[in-house]
């Protein structure tokens, strides 16, 4: 494994390159956003770990940049950063992971290593996905509801292509988490209720049937009727 260290506090770049060589992972580093993008460009990584706040140019916009020209090297970000708004920022930008500082050397080894080998999820079955008024396209990555097109994110577009792929089934947090975003669940955040009130904003608020309900405890479930309360 190769690990591309975008980093600006030499103690803490000292202290990852040990823990990660004494695994027998490899490390080059950068020691600012515009070094990073450059090695990032140039080589291939296995995943890269970047600071959000870098001089030169911050991790959100060095994301931005690697994923316009369509790098999709896994990306976990680091920050001192712990609020939702962030979080969903960098997911935003292209994030696969998040840590925030200080961390645990082997939590950030866990899902650095569950990132490095996690399968790519193919489907071989139409472009085009359907569910009461709802359609999606998948090669155009456009979404309509009764002929509206809607415009989504790509983390909402992700979201959305799930709860299609499933409809009428229970999906709880966790499994969103990792099957839709290949993230360990965290308990303490709110990133998902945060997502998913963001979809239903989009596709269900302006229209009379409501199709993604809430089951207390239990996650969110796409369905033309209401749950019973």
């Amino acid at each position: 494994m190769k690990v591309l260290l975008i980093e600006d506090e030499p103690k803490m770049v000292r202290s990852l390159r040990k823990g990660l060589e004494e695994h027998l992972i490899d490390v080059d580093s950068a020691s600012d956003g515009p070094a990073g993008q450059a090695l990032a460009e140039r080589n291939e990584y296995s995943v890269i770990i970047s600071d959000i706040i870098l001089p030169g140019l911050s991790g959100l916009e060095l994301l931005h940049r690697l994923r316009s020209k369509g790098n999709r090297t896994p990306v976990i970000l680091l920050t001192a950063l712990d609020q939702t708004d962030d979080k969903v920022n960098g997911f935003e930008a292209g994030a696969d992971d998040y840590l925030t500082k200080p961390f645990e050397f082997r939590e950030l080894l866990v899902r650095l290593r569950a990132l490095a080998r996690r399968p790519v999820e193919t489907y071989q079955s139409s472009p085009v996905l359907r569910f009461a008024e709802m359609e999606m396209n998948l090669e155009t990555k456009e979404f309509f509801r009764e002929g509206q097109k809607i415009a989504l994110t790509p983390r909402e577009f992700s979201l959305m292509e799930y709860f299609l792929r499933h409809p009428g089934r229970v999906i709880s947090k966790h499994e969103i988490s990792e099957r839709v975003w290949n993230l360990n669940f965290d308990t303490g955040t709110n990133v998902i209720e945060v997502y998913v009130n963001f979809l239903r904003k989009k596709v269900d608020r302006n229209f009379d049937k409501k199709l993604i309900h809430t089951q207390f405890k239990n996650g969110y479930i796409l369905r033309e009727e209401e749950i019973s309360k």
